[in-house]
């Protein structure tokens, strides 16, 4: 059980990361062993989003300084708040690493997951620039796109396939002349 001061030293590193943080997400940390949390932290950190696991109080008294009204009861379990200054890099770092862990015990459990289904342990987050919540589902979704690089170079290859048909299209017309 951690002492006041060391609550209290917990919920000022909160309140300096939130500063510099645009969003939070909550993750559920009670069936994740220490090594893949460590793992999922070391990456985290990486990308500049770190992921610290704080009582719920804690990080309600954090947000309720900021003027969140946000209920962390509802979540049953041991949640994990990762510091977020890009949501969308954070969101597909957490999803990836959970799809990757359920896909692990999926073969050693032989058949069934110990986890759960898709996204279980992503429980929701909060924008703290918007100041509203956003929903697991959400989270979850972005953390689903591809990358920035790969969804440009798809969007410029959808530009560039009309253009590509009509220059064959035209090679083949001076050909046949």
């Amino acid at each position: 059980m951690k002492s006041k001061q060391q609550k209290s030293g917990e919920l000022e590193r909160g309140k300096m990361l939130a500063k510099e943080s645009a969003a939070l997400l909550f993750i559920d940390c009670a069936s994740v062993g220490t090594k893949d949390l460590v793992k999922l932290r070391r990456e985290l950190k990486e990308k500049g989003s770190p992921l610290l696991v704080m009582k719920k109080r804690l990080v309600g008294l954090l947000l309720k300084e900021r003027g969140a009204d946000v209920d962390l009861k509802r979540f049953k379990t041991s949640t994990g708040t990762v510091f977020v200054t890009n949501l969308e890099s954070a969101a597909s770092s957490v999803y990836q690493f959970f799809r990757g862990l359920e896909k692990e015990k999926k073969i050693s459990a032989k058949g069934g997951s110990a986890l759960g289904g898709e996204g279980l342990h992503i429980l929701g987050g909060y924008d703290l620039a918007a100041s509203m919540p956003i929903d697991a589902a959400k989270i979850i979704f972005i953390g689903k796109l591809p990358p920035r690089e790969v969804l440009l170079a798809q969007l410029l290859g959808m530009i560039a396939a009309p253009i590509k048909s009509l220059l064959y299209i035209m090679k083949t017309k001076s050909e046949r002349s």
